[in-house]
């Protein structure tokens, strides 16, 4: 399904074959990236029967549907790339390396979590993992990711910023902004939209311009448009491999690279907005239509029939998810409830009483700790 429109590619984007870059793909690669979903997958239901258990608070977006969003586009990056995403943001904590102890310690409400508690289920944080949230307002997340885009280029970095949004994001004032921004400065920035068809509860060809041909949005910005099938890792794959090298600056010259794009990654949730949505717009049948294009089973299938993985080893993969997710919610049921008094702690970048500067989050600690290791 992938399609691309828009500016032409140079000669350096060229592939010197016809291959897709998901055929060259090593079995071992193709098996992480299916348990990379199934922890997604596994990691989504204890959060959804955690939250009905009372025991993870506020808002909570599942990510059930759209893994191999995710994980596909997240292969496709090196490890420096940043990401910054919107509030739907477990799938691309877990997909990104965050361990799922602290991620679900996060969405407790604990210490132990990735940003101490202090974020929950909207707000994931992993600077060890260059990703910057986890943004809860419509779209907010899109001129941050044009800040990031913007320090590549001051610093002429080889990098490219990964900024996911969903499509409600594209009738906010933000993205519009960002898009022209990121156009007029060649950022090297990619606008991967996860397009899950209802931004709420709203079915896009109701509530957003052009919704038959998204391309004429990146258009207006004389930008470039891609377009890729979300139910499959390996499109996904394929599509952000391409972009990703003709966005990414070559020794940080922007005049090497050829500038923003919009990547419209066409997926589907099986949940609901959120875990207090009736889903009262779609029929069970449109939804039970969807569940036939799992993205976990299309990969899985694939798999064994092209017999690079064995019916064991899929089941084997999915009981080390699962017993992952067990450990963390036992990890996050066990560590503690943050102190009163940090209440006070990580509010201003320069404290003054009675603020003070808070303690790194432990992931943090542990990430640098095995870095300064290394050394």
């Amino acid at each position: 399904m992938t399609t691309a429109t828009g500016k032409k590619s140079n000669a350096r984007a060229n592939r010197s074959d016809d291959a897709r870059p998901s055929e060259k793909l090593s079995d071992e690669q193709l098996l992480q990236m299916l348990y990379d979903m199934m922890l997604i997958r596994r990691f989504e239901e204890r959060a959804m029967q955690s939250y009905m258990q009372q025991k993870i608070g506020g808002f909570c977006h599942i990510y059930i549907g759209q893994e191999a969003v995710a994980v596909g586009s997240v292969a496709a990056l090196r490890p420096d790339d940043p990401i910054i995403t919107a509030y739907r943001d477990h799938g691309h904590a877990l997909a990104r390396g965050m361990h799922p102890d602290h991620c679900m310690a996060e969405m407790f409400g604990k210490i132990t979590g990735c940003a101490k508690g202090k974020g929950g289920s909207m707000h994931m944080f992993d600077r060890p993992n260059e990703m910057y949230g986890g943004h809860a307002i419509v779209g907010g997340q899109c001129p941050l990711g044009v800040g990031l885009g913007f320090a590549i280029q001051y610093q002429k970095l080889d990098r490219v910023c990964l900024c996911y949004l969903g499509d409600g994001a594209l009738n906010q004032g933000a993205f519009h902004e960002a898009m022209n921004l990121a156009a007029i400065w060649k950022l090297p920035v990619l606008f991967a939209l996860e397009n899950n068809m209802y931004s709420m509860g709203t079915h896009i060809e109701r509530g957003t311009s052009a919704a038959h041909d998204l391309s004429k949005k990146a258009a207006a910005y004389d930008m470039r448009y891609a377009e890729c099938d979300g139910m499959s890792t390996t499109d996904v794959y394929d599509c952000f491999v391409d972009q990703v090298a003709r966005t990414r600056p070559v020794d940080g010259d922007p005049d090497n690279s050829e500038g923003p794009a919009l990547i419209n990654v066409v997926t589907y949730r099986y949940q609901g907005h959120s875990m207090s949505d009736p889903q009262k717009y779609r029929t069970r049948e449109e939804v039970g239509e969807k569940q036939n294009e799992d993205p976990i089973t299309t990969l899985s299938r694939q798999l064994m029939d092209q017999q690079r993985a064995t019916q064991e080893q899929v089941d084997e993969l999915d009981g080390k998810a699962k017993q992952a997710v067990r450990d963390a919610v036992k990890f996050a049921d066990q560590s503690p409830e943050p102190d009163i008094e940090e209440l006070y702690t990580d509010v201003y970048n320069e404290p003054y009483p009675p603020y003070r500067k808070g303690d790194l989050p432990e992931m943090v600690k542990k990430a640098e700790g095995d870095e300064s290791d290394s050394r």
